[in-house]
């Protein structure tokens, strides 16, 4: 059943703010994904556009043109500069009581809620607003983000489709759906989505990074490598980089037995981002296979500790401890990875 379908409705209470439907309750979910490139970094700022912004990540539009006084708009101004999201959602909350009919205000606050990592509320926000108004770009395209940190592709695709029929120019909405595709395994509809992207912007690093990964899907690593380079070349250009492009190409080669050029690699796409619990994790991985074990535990323990939810580090320790002969630390490390494995697999 579509969400637009559920007779759901919005409720506010005084300092709480929840999404019910009449017959049970919603819940505010947390998303656990760490990893969607760069969410939200630039929050207000984006705030005074009206389309999204050039990396395509989605942000609270509208909040300079809804109908909100000018108190309650600095203050939820204020309160989004100092990521205080629940704070606006109850600002707006307040605003929603004294104006039901009023699309911009729903479309603000399901902006909020994906800020907040609310995605569910924020696809019911976007879809009572497009009951009242058709969405604006903007909003559509957080709709369709909300569902894809939803796992509903199948709810995303539509509101995609959409916005490449109204703005057939622009090449992050054939992007995404072909990152729909690639999540579906329909790896040739994926290849042909994203040189679209390309064909709209030769310089988009994501398109040719994932035309890699649909490379190496298929088994073509050729073609893998030279999309992964080509996107590796074009990140080191870019205002805003990305430590991803480095480290697929990284771990290709690895697989390859290419341990140097891998390492180098790993080791660039730290650069970019050195706080990269991946990269260091992988990098602690080929340094074991180089046989450097004092070093390898070292980056694993950092990439552990960078992010204390992932599970892969500790598995790779319980295996270099065994090795060394450190029993004790090989049990406890491996009691630690499949704790850390449950959960992920629970959340």
């Amino acid at each position: 059943m579509r969400i637009a379908d559920c007779g759901l409705r919005i409720s506010f209470q005084p300092r709480t703010l929840s999404i019910r439907n009449p017959k049970s309750s919603i819940r505010n979910r947390k998303s656990a994904i760490r990893n969607l490139f760069v969410l939200l970094a630039f929050i207000t700022a984006a705030a005074r556009a009206q389309v999204p912004p050039p990396d395509g990540t989605p942000a609270p539009g509208g909040l300079y043109t809804a109908p909100l006084g000018a108190g309650v708009r600095a203050e939820i101004e204020t309160a989004l500069k100092t990521r205080r999201y629940s704070r606006a959602e109850e600002l707006l909350a307040s605003e929603i009581e004294k104006n039901p009919a009023s699309s911009q205000l729903l479309t603000l606050l399901g902006g909020i809620f994906f800020l907040d990592g609310n995605y569910l509320n924020c696809a019911i926000a976007m879809k009572k607003s497009e009951a009242l108004t058709p969405l604006d770009e903007r909003s559509r395209f957080t709709l369709a983000m909300s569902y894809v940190l939803l796992k509903r592709g199948n709810w995303a695709r539509p509101e995609l489709q959409k916005l490449v029929n109204t703005e057939p120019k622009k090449p992050l909405y054939p992007y995404w759906i072909a990152r729909l595709d690639y999540d579906d395994t329909r790896y040739q509809a994926a290849i042909a989505g994203f040189q679209k992207a390309l064909e709209l912007d030769p310089g988009f690093v994501r398109a040719y990074d994932n035309l890699g990964l649909c490379y190496e899907a298929l088994g073509k690593h050729t073609e893998a490598i030279k999309n992964y380079k080509e996107a590796v070349r074009l990140n080191r250009q870019a205002p805003h980089s990305s430590p991803w492009p480095p480290l697929n190409l990284a771990l290709l080669l690895s697989k390859s037995g290419n341990l140097d050029e891998a390492e180098a690699y790993v080791r660039e796409s730290l650069r970019h981002d050195p706080a990269f619990a991946q990269a260091h994790c992988h990098l602690g991985v080929l340094l074991e296979k180089q046989r450097k074990p004092e070093e390898a535990v070292k980056e694993l323990d950092q990439a552990a500790t960078l992010d204390p939810a992932y599970p892969d580090p500790h598995y790779a320790l319980a295996r270099i401890y065994r090795k060394m002969g450190e029993l004790d630390k090989a049990d406890k490390a491996l009691q630690v990875f499949l704790k850390l494995k449950g959960e992920k697999e629970n959340r």
